[in-house]
């Protein structure tokens, strides 16, 4: 990120970075996972994922290294799942962090610090997954960043 900022700046240019994720949020950390599990495993042919089942391949530049990404390995950065992203051809928005809505708002706090400045999050039940994220993971993410940026802003008196 700060090689492509500097980058940017020789051209006098700014840049974000924005991170889009489906968050999978359970009680505990092993209940996250087993959703996400029955998320992956009724994906196929249901009605919506169709257009993803044709292709075999990713189609931009984005999804292409996304795609690579989710060959490397299952899971990135603790939390960072790519089982979708693998299933799908990494059409969409399909990279997910699977956890409880600590661990979750955590990691996109972790991201918060390396510079992503906005997140594009939704889920696969739109409206369980909407009232979940903001009762219990949006206000952790709102307060974490806060924080975050309290320090950043902070300047001891001399």
């Amino acid at each position: 990120m700060a090689a492509f900022r500097a980058r940017a700046a020789r051209h006098n240019r700014t840049v974000g970075f924005n991170m889009s994720v489906r968050p999978i949020v359970a009680a505990t950390e092993g209940a996250a996972w087993d959703k996400a599990n029955r998320i992956l495993a009724g994906m196929a042919g249901r009605l919506g994922w169709a257009r993803q089942e044709g292709i075999r391949a990713p189609v931009d530049n984005a999804g292409r290294r996304q795609f690579a990404f989710a060959q490397e390995k299952d899971v990135h950065d603790e939390r960072l799942w790519m089982g979708i992203t693998k299933a799908t051809g990494a059409l969409g928005n399909t990279s997910c962090l699977v956890g409880t809505a600590e661990q979750v708002a955590d990691a996109m706090l972790r991201y918060y610090r390396l510079g992503v400045t906005s997140f594009l999050i939704r889920g696969f039940d739109p409206v369980a997954d909407t009232t979940e994220f903001g009762r219990e993971l949006i206000p952790r993410i709102k307060v974490g960043a806060i924080e975050i940026d309290k320090r950043a802003t902070f300047v001891p008196a001399r």
